[in-house]
């Protein structure tokens, strides 16, 4: 069974941009193979489960392949399968509008408008 390093295998797929940012990844904690913090030496291979979080996101993946170089995007694509959930719908909001030209608001519109951008009823 092939394997290979954690950090060297999230830089050759693509999910990081580059092999030292893996290893700071790895070092901060932001990476975890089958639900276990992860050290840039870590070896990963077919079927281990990997989530790294880069940049905020947060990747769900699964190896399918291992490799040892850098490859194509497209190629880099088919060595893993991509388990992410998908992100929670953003709620969308109404927006409070006035007719354009009616003038500067009175003291009772903006009173309406205050409360209706603050949540107040």
């Amino acid at each position: 069974m092939e394997s290979t390093r954690v950090d060297r295998w999230l830089w050759a797929v693509r999910l990081t941009k580059t092999r030292p940012d893996a290893a700071a990844a790895c070092r901060g904690g932001h990476v975890r193979v089958n639900d276990v913090p992860a050290k840039p030496a870590t070896t990963v291979g077919p079927g281990d489960r990997i989530r790294v979080r880069v940049h905020q996101l947060v990747k769900e993946v699964e190896v399918v392949r291992v490799i040892q170089k850098r490859v194509g995007a497209p190629e880099a694509a088919t060595c893993y399968l991509d388990h992410t959930p998908p992100p929670p719908p953003t709620p969308i909001l109404p927006v409070a509008r006035r007719d354009r030209g009616a003038g500067r608001p009175t003291k009772r519109e903006r009173r309406e408008l205050d409360a209706f951008r603050t949540g107040w009823s």
